[in-house]
């Protein structure tokens, strides 16, 4: 099973800030701002490449939800990010979007 399948399942502790029957959100363990959490569907989709049309539902729910927990973090300006695959970074094969905020983070992405 994979990191955030055992994250999702709670075998591996984490620090939430958000749950419903959809999407699991939490704290990054290594944030590169004052609020960094992910937010990851609670199906397992390999990465952006694995979306279609009967799991995009879980896509569409966690941007649906990201204001609102990005609200309950404290912020109302922040940055998503998405890796997908290797070569692009990701590095748990589970798809998942970096939600980064609680600074100013500038118009440079890399």
């Amino acid at each position: 099973m994979c990191l955030f399948c055992e994250i999702i399942n709670g075998n591996i502790p984490s620090t939430k800030v958000f749950e419903d029957e959809m999407i699991y959100a939490f704290k990054d363990i290594n944030p590169v701002a004052p609020v960094h959490f992910l937010v990851v569907p609670k199906e397992h989709i390999d990465s952006v490449n694995g979306i279609h049309a009967e799991n995009s539902k879980y896509v569409s729910h966690i941007f649906e939800k990201i204001p609102e927990i990005a609200k309950s973090q404290g912020i109302e300006s922040y940055r998503i990010i998405n890796n997908c695959g290797s070569d692009a970074g990701q590095t748990v094969m589970h798809l998942h979007f970096h939600v980064i905020g609680g600074t100013e983070l500038g118009e440079k992405i890399l």
